[in-house]
């Protein structure tokens, strides 16, 4: 990675970290299912949509929560 790109993410970041955070709490992980649902909702199925790795990133962050606080979803 370059210093360049380093400072755009640095740049950019703060605005993002309102969407794109690690859920520590029912009320951030309820936050993160609504922004993944309006996310689906926008991005369907379209695996080229400039937001599609977006959602796949949140899906992910939501699952880690579901399997470390909700492990009966894990379960089944």
């Amino acid at each position: 990675m370059t210093t360049q790109e380093l400072e755009t993410i640095r740049s950019v970041w703060p605005s993002l970290t309102q969407v794109l955070f690690v859920p520590h709490t029912t009320q951030e992980y309820e936050r993160l299912v609504a922004t993944l649902d309006t996310l689906v909702d926008l991005v369907g199925e379209n695996e080229v949509h400039p937001l599609a790795s977006c959602m796949e990133i949140i899906g992910v962050l939501i699952e880690k929560y579901e399997d470390e606080f909700i492990p009966e979803l894990s379960d089944l």
